[in-house]
């Protein structure tokens, strides 16, 4: 397994990454924010993230691999740079194609309507995604305007993508009117995908997150009793938990795990004087 900035061949492969610049260089952060204003990181290392879902991805087939044809084992290459340009969904056949180059998009997503943030009475924003047709159908009744489903700018895919502007600012005044509460119990009713803005506390105290165990209570020996995340994904048959929260200090379990591998005390303490463990 071998994880790194660009990967083990190529022009860039000895030099040093990090995801800021993995992030920056796979296109993903050139697409991210506000147009005409500089692009802005993510507020989390997204690009270790996402190399990490590769490297495992990349293990597990390497794993199967090897079980179904005879014990050969490989190597996983996971590099930041490719896992963040593996991202862009449609970009690079549409430069290629079309001479289209992806540019930041703000709060939607261009030429798809209704998909945006939208303002509550209450002072918060409500993400609304009806942009099927069968769906603003149904955020059309939701809002008591029907006749929108028809009208020529908002027909179809095509003609709400072109009038996005219009569109989100009909919504933006319904929405406006209601509460957060009203407006999810309106779209709840009519079946429109919906959901709001959470912060960390809001995701802490939601009664979905809790009931699917995604907020966890686990012991640790340095800070007591700490919330972590679940396990994603949930599997019916061997569902994964948490056991513990790893050591409090680094190296805490070499005696152990280099005893079980055979390693005796003459040569772990050879280890530590060379300064290898």
């Amino acid at each position: 397994m071998r994880v790194s900035g660009y990967g083990q061949t190529g022009p860039y492969s000895s030099r040093p990454g990090f995801a800021s610049v993995g992030e920056a260089m796979g296109g993903i952060r050139y697409i991210n924010g506000f147009p005409d204003q500089p692009p802005p990181r993510f507020g989390i290392s997204l690009g270790d993230t996402l190399t990490a879902m590769f490297a495992v991805e990349g293990f597990m087939m390497a794993a199967y691999w090897r079980d179904a044809r005879g014990g050969k084992g490989q190597i996983i290459d996971a590099a930041i740079v490719e896992s963040c340009f593996s991202m862009l969904e449609g970009a690079l056949p549409e430069y290629d194609k079309c001479g289209v180059i992806r540019t930041p998009s703000g709060t939607g997503l261009p030429n798809v309507a209704p998909s945006n943030i939208y303002p509550t009475q209450d002072g918060t924003y409500m993400v609304i995604a009806a942009n099927l047709d069968a769906m603003f159908g149904r955020l059309c009744t939701a809002m008591g305007q029907i006749e929108l489903a028809t009208d020529d700018r908002f027909v179809d895919h095509k003609a709400r993508g072109n009038n996005d502007a219009k569109l989100d600012n009909i919504i933006g005044q319904w929405t406006s009117g209601l509460t957060m509460d009203e407006l999810a119990a309106a779209l709840d009713e009519h079946g429109v995908v919906h959901g709001p803005i959470f912060s960390i506390k809001d995701i802490a105290e939601d009664p979905h997150f809790q009931a699917r165990d995604m907020v966890r209570e686990v012991a640790d020996e340095q800070f007591g009793t700490l919330k972590v995340p679940g396990v994603a994904p949930k599997l019916s048959e061997t569902p994964g938990d948490i056991g513990w929260l790893g050591p409090s200090e680094p190296g805490q379990h070499n005696s152990e795990v280099l005893g079980a591998l055979g390693y005796d005390e003459d040569k772990l303490e050879e280890l530590r004087r060379n300064g290898i463990v």
